[in-house]
């Protein structure tokens, strides 16, 4: 009788445990909303076992978890902890003077976020940690010196230069009670790099952000960022005067449009150019040893089944602000009660925003109440206008409730003339305007004109998603983007 042959290492490997089914949506991903996660955005395209194995190769390892003992019991989903770091070495002594980087880096985490993957590869919930947090620190060994600590208060920020990745897993997971499953790190350059390769992205802004200690200086409206300006603006704490707050809000928009620039420019949907393009970024990425192949398909797979709404932002609830602490200084301090449940969402694998019932109305990327509308009668129908914008107000929107006449007045089709800056706006408004065109008129503003034509019938429902914020403040992935 032949010998059996031996099995092959694959055949040896546990079994993985099949993903539940997951039902088919639009394929976009509308992630609105910073630095870290741009990595994971570039990682996790799966398009091709072979070729986001070549990319693991190129990933900086480290071990956040060794010896760690007495941690959180394993939840439902998957939990990353996404850490930006103020590292700085391999950034020019003229970027440095140009996005003002000057100074010894103090080795503190920048960015700290949960981002919690659903079971079903649904649904994403990034949770901002604030860097001023007041926190305590388990007992630990001085990573330099090899000197043990008993555990102390510190800014949550500050565990990475005391402990390194090891102390800051350890940190938030005292904290939060939530198993962190695995690691991201990167630093300003490969945060800079990841914007360059990617062309750049754009932003909106509806006032102005001036920074004098990062030189950010944007007047409202739209701009496209690179790599130096773009980390100006995720950095800027001074910007509006809601310090470290309005900063994680402001990288949450920021990674809306990283996402959308990645997603819409065909890199994602070519082999080679993703494999050339996430190279040049994932040398200056770290990560833990068990973050791999399978884990970038895994998020690869749960990005083409995201909706819009199927992401949700919040910071961490604030119990009190300027918390002072003797030889820590001013801190955050965290609700018990509501951070609490928040992180109890976290581990049960529950959303964070609670979505209304469905209504008949069509879903429309924008909300009528956030679109002003100028009503111009373009047909000798008298009266036409007026009843265009009284239906539109009846349907949300804010007209200016003064319809003008048109010079010729023959138009047949009626038409939505549109500033490319609106572009999302004007699609809302056309969606409640059976059969109107699109027409794009530069300098137009933010106030839209439809010109209403022959063609007219009525003004159909339209809604963005509904929402509430509840106790958390949540905000979905299609309310972070420009409007």
């Amino acid at each position: 009788m032949p010998a059996t042959p031996p099995r092959s290492p694959a055949a040896r490997r546990p079994q993985r445990r099949p993903r539940p089914p997951v039902r088919r949506r639009k394929p976009r991903w509308a992630m609105r909303a910073v630095t870290t996660l741009s990595v994971v955005v570039l990682a996790s395209a799966g398009i091709g076992h072979a070729v986001v194995t070549s990319l693991d190769a190129d990933i900086a390892r480290v071990d956040p978890f060794k010896d760690m003992k007495n941690r959180p019991r394993a939840g439902h989903g998957m939990n990353v902890l996404l850490v930006g770091t103020d590292g700085r070495d391999r950034i020019t002594k003229a970027e440095r003077q140009k996005y003002r980087l000057g100074g010894a880096p103090c080795h503190c985490t920048d960015t700290i976020m949960i981002v919690h993957i659903s079971e079903d590869r649904e649904r994403a919930s990034v949770v901002s940690l604030p860097r001023d947090s007041y926190a305590m620190t388990p007992a630990h060994t001085d990573r330099t010196t090899g000197e043990h600590h008993h555990g102390h208060p510190i800014k949550l920020n500050a565990a990475y230069a005391e402990g390194g990745p090891q102390l800051t897993v350890r940190t938030v997971e005292t904290m939060t009670h939530v198993k962190i499953d695995h690691y991201l790190e990167v630093d300003f350059t490969s945060f800079m790099k990841t914007v360059d390769v990617l062309g750049g992205v754009e932003i909106c802004n509806a006032d102005p952000l001036k920074d004098s200690y990062t030189g950010l200086n944007l007047p409202p409206g739209r701009h496209h960022l690179m790599g130096g300006q773009a980390l100006q603006y995720v950095r800027s704490r001074h910007a509006d005067g809601s310090s470290d707050l309005g900063r994680m809000k402001r990288q949450q928009r920021f990674l809306a449009a990283l996402v959308d620039r990645a997603t819409s420019s065909g890199i994602l949907l070519n082999p080679m150019k993703f494999r050339d393009v996430t190279r040049a970024v994932l040398g200056s990425v770290r990560a833990d040893k068990g973050f791999g192949t399978d884990e970038l398909l895994d998020l690869g797979r749960a990005m083409r089944n995201f909706s819009p709404s199927s992401s949700e932002f919040t910071t961490v609830p604030i119990g009190r602000m300027g918390y002072l602490v003797k030889g820590v200084g001013s801190t955050l301090k965290w609700d018990p009660v509501k951070s609490e449940r928040l992180f109890r969402a976290l581990r049960d694998d529950k959303p964070l925003a609670v979505h209304k019932p469905a209504s008949k109305a069509l879903i429309v990327p924008v909300a009528p109440q956030q679109i002003r509308v100028q009503v111009e009668n373009g047909t000798a129908t008298g009266g036409l206008g007026q009843r265009v914008d009284a239906a539109l107000a009846a349907t949300g929107f804010r007209t200016t409730g003064n319809p003008t006449n048109a010079t010729a007045r023959t138009a047949k089709r009626t038409v939505v003339l549109y500033d490319p800056r609106w572009d999302r706006s004007a699609r809302s408004l056309a969606t409640a305007l059976p059969g109107s065109e699109l027409r794009a008129v530069r300098g137009q503003g933010p106030l839209l004109k439809v010109v209403a034509g022959a063609d007219f019938e009525r003004v159909r429902k339209v809604r963005a998603e509904d929402v509430t914020r509840g106790e958390f403040g949540v905000v979905t992935g299609d309310e972070v983007g420009c409007a």
